[in-house]
C-alpha cells in the first residue's frame, strides 16, 4: 500500500497542474510559456497538459475528488492571473489540498491506483 502523500503527489499533482494550466490558458489568455513560468515547469510540459498527454492518464481513478480539485484550480488560477498568488503560494495551496484529500485517498483500495499489481 502506498502512503497517501505519495499517491496524491504521483497521481493527483499532475492532474492539478494540468487543470491549472488549461484554466490559465483558456480563461485568462496566458501563453504556454507564461503558464509554465507561473507553475514552475516547462513549456513542453504545459503543451502535454493542454493536449491531455500528461496529467489526465489516471483522472478516471480520482473522479470522486475532482470537484474538490476543480474548485481549488479555479481559485488558484484566478490568484495567479490577478497577481495575488506567486509560485510559493501555489505550492502551499497544493499542500493544503493534499492534506485535505489524504483521508479519501487512504480509504481507497490500493488496487485503484494506476500501476498497482491489480491495475497492470
Amino acid at each position: 500500500m502506498y502512503p497517501p502523500c505519495e499517491v496524491v503527489g504521483r497521481y493527483v499533482l499532475p492532474i492539478f497542474r494540468s487543470m491549472i494550466a488549461k484554466e490559465l490558458i483558456e480563461n485568462y489568455d496566458f501563453t504556454q510559456v507564461e503558464a509554465a513560468e507561473k507553475l514552475g515547469t516547462t513549456q513542453a510540459a504545459i503543451s502535454q497538459y493542454i493536449h491531455s498527454k500528461r496529467g489526465f492518464k489516471s483522472i478516471a481513478k480520482f473522479e470522486g475528488i475532482l470537484p474538490t480539485i476543480q474548485s481549488a484550480v479555479e481559485e488558484i488560477a484566478r490568484g495567479i492571473a490577478t497577481g495575488k498568488m506567486n509560485a510559493d503560494e501555489v505550492v502551499l495551496s497544493f499542500c493544503r489540498i493534499c492534506s485535505s484529500l489524504q483521508p479519501e485517498v487512504k480509504s481507497s483500495e490500493p488496487s485503484a491506483y494506476p500501476g498497482s499489481k491489480k491495475d497492470t
